[in-house]
């Protein structure tokens, strides 16, 4: 069989590219490992019958202000894609009770910050503001190409607008901590404790360089578009892709391992599935992690017997940088049936789409440094969604479903930082005691919890790694996302745009720039320049 693209991986990225280079007219046929597309765009059945839950990413606000989702939106709705949203993306829920609503309306956020602690309003609506001015040069550069000449103009003329001293000021600002943005900017302890589990979201912790930005950017985007689910679930929207795809041509097939890239002459040109299957393609575009590409889907380094002893040099800095690539934190995700909606302790949390459940900056940074060493986390970090709030359609009538992530859960585990759970691996008993930990912990907000309770499931960061094989050791980023690892460097420090030592192989994904997120931004890139 013969295509002009092959797409290893169906993932957002993936999707992405698929979609945009089909409907330019090219043969696309995207192949997925697993028995149903979208990677981490996954919805079933997992608890009881009628009640659909998101078993991975859940919420779309980054896909519907990104690049790709502007495209494609259109085409998208056409075939099935449709959002729902609420007035209130998000909320912190504190240990002693205590609640802040972020509503969809600026004035409406500052007027309530301002009530927290004068000033404070005054600043959220100055930072918003700032982002919302900075748009056009701060997204080009969060997610467009950087090693290019639009890129190199785009710096030219923020030189000439800010000046040479200017820009540095902005980068330095731009680099600056989460906590040093929220205890310098407001007072409200509740204020702070908003916005800090965040930056858990992006990969970092309160401590990250360029976290504040980060941060910035999530209040920027919640604030102006909401935090929408798809109708049905993260699973429909990977359906509206292989339609989209399958519309123009293209084919999406599940259950399809590629075990090899094939390479002649130093070029990628097709793979070879695990049943023996060749496909032949122009380009392959890689949607994997680079554990993945460089150990399992290039061909092994040459023997002197080679006939292509020069394919070993070319690929000697990936697979060493490879070898030296660091993954983050793991994920945990429990899911909840319940007879009835939930009915909060604190006010005006029935209708927010994310709660999470965190005392401040110092209940964020500690979870997420016991996690990175290695530890259960005594009080983890615990973001709520409320999936059936926004789309009924997920449960029975009057039933409910909650979506529950901690996002500091250790890849590794090497002790609890309780002292209570004795389990060194993730296996069923651990799991399910970590679990537990977090259910008392959403018991003591819930009045009906006990009442309401039909089942729950629970996912530890190797469930998750099992479910998807880019997930390493549960790692839903892709990679760690320190500066090290991230823009101009990500995957690798010698990284250019998703290029390899392979000419006509494309790595995309989580792992390459723009980083991970539902944006689809590595995927519209490389569409991009194969002249989607």
């Amino acid at each position: 069989m013969k295509a002009d693209h092959v797409i290893i991986g169906s993932g957002i990225n993936g999707l992405v590219a698929g979609a945009l280079l089909a409907r330019k007219g090219d043969k696309v046929v995207v192949l997925e490992r697993a028995e149903v597309p979208g990677g981490c765009l996954r919805t079933g059945e997992i608890t009881l019958p009628g009640f659909h839950h998101d078993i991975m990413a859940a919420t779309f606000v980054l896909f519907l202000t990104s690049p790709a989702g502007a495209e494609l939106a259109e085409d998208l709705e056409r075939h099935g894609l449709t959002y729902c949203h609420s007035a209130h993306p998000t909320a912190v829920l504190r240990p002693d009770g205590s609640a802040l609503v972020l509503t969809t309306d600026r004035q409406a956020n500052i007027a309530a910050f301002n009530a927290r602690a004068a000033g404070d309003g005054d600043r959220h609506g100055a930072v918003v503001g700032q982002i919302e001015a900075d748009a056009p040069f701060l997204f080009a550069l969060l997610g467009g190409r950087l090693w290019s000449w639009p890129t190199l103009k785009l710096l030219f003329g923020q030189i000439r607008k800010r000046g040479l001293r200017g820009l540095a000021t902005w980068f330095g600002t731009a680099l600056a901590p989460a906590r040093g943005w929220l205890e310098s900017d407001f007072a409200s302890a509740e204020i702070q404790a908003l916005w800090a589990p965040w930056v858990l979201h992006t990969g970092l912790t309160p401590e990250s360089t360029y976290s504040s930005q980060m941060a910035k950017v999530i209040a920027f985007a919640l604030e102006a578009a909401g935090a929408p689910v798809v109708k049905g679930g993260a699973g429909a929207a990977a359906q509206a892709f292989v339609r989209l795809i399958e519309a123009h041509g293209g084919e999406v097939r599940c259950g399809v391992d590629v075990s090899r890239i094939l390479v002649e002459n130093g070029r990628a040109c097709g793979v070879e599935t695990a049943s023996g299957e060749r496909l032949e393609a122009k380009t392959v575009l890689a949607s994997v992690a680079p554990d993945q590409l460089y150990g399992r889907l290039l061909p092994p380094d040459p023997t002197d017997t080679s006939p292509s002893p020069d394919l070993a040099s070319s690929l000697a800095p990936d697979r060493e940088a490879s070898r030296r690539f660091r993954h983050g934190r793991g994920n945990f995700q429990l899911h909840y049936a319940l007879d009835a909606a939930p009915d909060w302790c604190a006010e005006g949390l029935d209708d927010v789409a994310l709660i999470h459940l965190a005392d401040g900056i110092d209940s964020v940074s500690k979870a997420s440094n016991e996690a990175e060493r290695g530890l259960l986390p005594e009080t983890p970090t615990i973001c709520v969604g409320q999936p059936h709030r926004l789309d009924p359609s997920r449960c029975p009538e009057g039933k409910a479903v909650l979506w529950l992530q901690v996002p500091d859960a250790p890849r590794v585990i090497k002790g609890d930082a309780a002292g209570k759970i004795t389990g060194r691996e993730w296996d069923e008993a651990t799991r399910e005691a970590f679990a537990d930990r977090l259910e008392e912990i959403l018991r003591r907000h819930i009045r009906n919890f006990d009442q309401i309770k039909r089942a729950r499931k629970a996912y530890s960061p190797a469930d998750l790694a099992a479910l998807n094989i880019n997930l390493v050791g549960g790692d839903p980023y892709g990679g760690a996302c320190s500066i090290d690892q991230f823009f101009i460097w990500r995957p690798f420090a010698h990284s250019v745009n998703g290029k390899t030592g392979v000419k006509n192989l494309i790595h995309i994904g989580a792992s390459t720039h723009p980083g991970p997120g539902l944006g689809g931004g590595s995927g519209y890139l490389a569409a991009k320049g194969l002249g989607a």
